[in-house]
């Protein structure tokens, strides 16, 4: 696979955000480009809080899970953790939930402002072991960048 540049991908970002301050608006806006420009990606979006776990926010790819109920699965981990959770095998993963059966490997990025999780920025791939640590640092990158320009 041919390396990304996250450095121009996150120029990108704040260029495309840049006018913008609503939430929901800048989180379809960025599913929907990371979507697109991230190889080997079949599924990126967004996972909000909600009493009963997580539901659903603006993504881009296959429909997906509404909800995920709290205690439950990868998305649900990172934000409870408030930490990044890379899982290189997702059949390996006890807690993980199938959205898409094509999904092989997955990378969870809590969204986190003032030391506080306010969702997930989560991305799937068909292919195993996708998320590399460059991967993961630019992924983070990316996920700062979004909330520099968006109002949480």
């Amino acid at each position: 696979m041919q390396a990304v540049d996250y450095e121009l991908l996150e120029r990108q970002v704040r260029g495309l955000l840049e006018d913008e301050r609503d939430f929901i608006a800048n989180a379809a806006n960025f599913a929907a480009f990371v979507y697109a420009e991230l190889p080997a990606i079949n599924w990126a979006g967004f996972y909000l809080p909600a009493p009963d776990g997580l539901v659903l926010g603006p993504f881009g790819g296959k429909p997906a899970c509404s909800r995920l109920p709290k205690g439950q699965g990868i998305c649900n981990r990172a934000f409870d953790e408030k930490r990044t959770v890379v899982v290189d095998d997702v059949s390996q993963a006890a807690d993980h939930i199938y959205c898409d059966s094509a999904s092989k490997s997955e990378i969870v990025v809590p969204l986190m402002v003032n030391g506080e999780a306010h969702g997930v920025f989560d991305l799937d791939s068909p292919e195993l072991a996708r998320f590399r640590a460059e991967d993961q640092a630019g992924i983070e990158g990316l996920v700062a960048a979004f909330l520099e320009a968006t109002s949480i």
